[in-house]
């Protein structure tokens, strides 16, 4: 389970991104965080895998205060937290199961990770990864000679071999074609049904009403919104993003999509 209590997060310059953030997410939800870009999206998800420090509050992953951890003890936990980004953050010129055994890195010193000194048992996990995502065909392949949405599937199958509880990810699907997306969302789907939590940033508000259990709006820097999909009313966009939201908006995916960032 996580929770957040009173979290602020303020950058250098002053601007408070975060302001008094209060939320309980359990284990096995889908959660999507909806909301204008600049309202703190991006800033919520990297504070709670700690890119981000917190000027105050807690941030709790079953129990430990993981706000408070530094060095080794930060570094173990962050092997409970996967990571998906909108840019897929791959090395390019690796090949897909090299890229994908990266998520073992937490659980290896630094002389092992530099030569890749992964056991037998961590590269079958990594190729059972491969498989449950269906590029299993793809794991000698360099990871710059795949499509985008292959490269997701390559992201994802990263955060799977590290076998981590929660799964947090940045506009995952921002940078992909409509029907990649569709295709990509319903992988995200179904390791959720493995049981793994996953916490979204989505720009797309009917993409997180079909695939998420639960939805929160945040608009500048504050929980405006935490209800079911089917609780967001033409109301609930107008207070989130000051406008009713139909299906030709650019925040759905029918007439394509634009990939601002958060």
């Amino acid at each position: 389970m996580i929770e957040l209590e009173h979290v602020d997060k303020i950058y250098p310059n002053g601007y408070k991104a975060l302001s008094d953030i209060n939320l309980t997410v359990k284990d096995g939800e889908f959660v999507s965080i909806i909301g204008l870009s600049g309202a703190g999206k991006s800033t919520l998800i990297r504070c709670l895998n700690r890119m981000h420090d917190i000027e105050k509050g807690k941030i709790l992953l079953d129990g430990v205060d993981i706000s408070k951890l530094r060095g080794k003890a930060l570094r173990l936990e962050r092997r409970n937290i996967g990571m998906i980004f909108q840019s897929f953050n791959l090395v390019k010129r690796s090949s897909v199961l090299n890229n994908v055994l990266a998520g073992r890195v937490g659980y290896h010193n630094t002389f092992s990770t530099l030569f890749g000194l992964y056991s037998k048992e961590e590269k079958i996990l990594a190729l059972s990864s491969l498989d449950k995502l269906g590029i299993l065909d793809k794991a000698f392949v360099r990871a710059d000679q795949l499509s985008g949405g292959q490269q997701q599937r390559v992201a994802l199958a990263r955060a799977l071999t590290q076998k981590p509880k929660l799964i947090l990810a940045d506009e995952p699907v921002a940078s992909l074609d409509p029907i990649t997306t569709l295709s990509v969302m319903d992988d995200f789907a179904r390791i959720n049904r493995m049981g793994i939590t996953i916490i979204a940033n989505m720009h797309h508000v009917d993409l997180a009403k079909k695939y998420s259990s639960r939805i929160i709006g945040i608009k500048e820097g504050k929980v405006v919104f935490d209800g079911k999909p089917k609780d967001v009313t033409d109301e609930v966009t107008i207070l989130i993003y000051g406008r009713s939201l139909t299906k030709n908006d650019n925040l759905g995916i029918e007439e394509g999509k634009k990939s601002d960032r958060s």
